[in-house]
């Protein structure tokens, strides 16, 4: 690796409180049993931020918490991880978003996102990046920005054609694949990374892939200028203009899932950010996802 300073870094889209119920056996619909219940600071750009805070890095966060005792609690705690809060919206007539997940031994089995604080809040968690004390008209932002797919579609795609973002290192994940459509604005944009999943990645393509390598070259086709592509434990491949680079991530036991893409992104930034090749920064994503995935290690 290079020894180089990092850029400065953002991470826009949902910082708010995972809630997350785990079940170490098999789960079928309806089923009561007993497990485990955890409540955390979560959100895809927050899991973002901390992955690359905990790697020695800088994040700024740009999302909406609500002024209630849920958002300062929210607030404080991700101030506690390192991570820059001072440029977060916090409306005085919305409650903090929250995030609930059952998952069992085999993986997840269903979610709710209640982000409707973020949606209602819009382009407002924008206002220091496009006027104010993080970028203005006359001189963006020039460091790396971290979307997730949690922001709205009307938003993401003001983004993806915006003047404030034109300088920037986008990289760009959907947060789930009922969100994936949501990043269409993004194919076809020079600067933009896509942190997809098989499954979002078939979304996007309109097609269902078998694996990954597959995936990635059909959504570089599709315009994206840079895809990584995950698939669980099996091969993740990143397409780009100079081909296809698939690595397959180490074998490891499952314990939990929420979190794991956002802990695969975080790294592979960090890794790109002090001058990893494109091979290195892939493999040492995919260690820290089976690392998180595993009970491991936090993100």
């Amino acid at each position: 690796m290079n020894d180089v300073t990092p850029a400065p870094l953002l991470c826009i889209g949902s910082v708010l409180w995972d809630v997350i119920g785990h079940a170490p056996q098999p789960m079928r619909p309806g089923a009561d049993v007993p497990g485990h219940i955890r409540r955390l600071p979560g959100g895809v750009a927050l899991n973002i931020a901390r992955g690359l805070a905990g790697r020695g890095l800088h994040p700024t966060l740009l999302s909406a918490v609500g002024r209630d005792a849920e958002g300062d609690e929210l607030i404080a705690a991700c101030a506690a991880l390192g991570l820059i809060t001072d440029h977060i919206h916090r409306p005085a007539d919305l409650p903090t978003d929250v995030y609930m997940a059952i998952e069992d031994s085999a993986g997840l089995i269903a979610a709710i996102a209640a982000a409707h604080t973020l949606e209602a809040a819009g382009a407002r968690i924008l206002a220091p990046l496009t006027d104010g004390p993080l970028g203005r008209p006359e001189a963006p932002f020039a460091g790396l920005v971290a979307l997730d797919g949690n922001l709205t579609e009307d938003l993401l795609g003001e983004i993806a054609g915006s003047p404030a973002f034109a300088l920037a290192d986008l990289r760009v994940a959907p947060a789930s694949p009922g969100k994936a459509l949501r990043l269409r604005p993004f194919l076809g944009h020079a600067r933009a990374t896509l942190y997809v999943n098989l499954e979002e990645a078939g979304l996007l393509c309109d097609r269902s892939f078998a694996e990954s390598r597959t995936a990635a070259a059909a959504l570089h086709d599709r315009g994206g200028a840079r895809v990584l592509v995950t698939d669980g434990p099996r091969a993740a491949t990143v397409a780009a203009s100079e081909g296809l680079i698939s690595l397959t991530p180490p074998t490891v036991t499952i314990r939990r899932v929420t979190g794991a893409g956002d802990t695969f992104m975080a790294s592979h930034i960090a890794a790109e950010l002090v001058g990893a090749a494109e091979a290195e920064s892939l493999a040492c994503a995919l260690e820290a996802a089976a690392k998180f995935v595993s009970g491991e290690s936090d993100p």
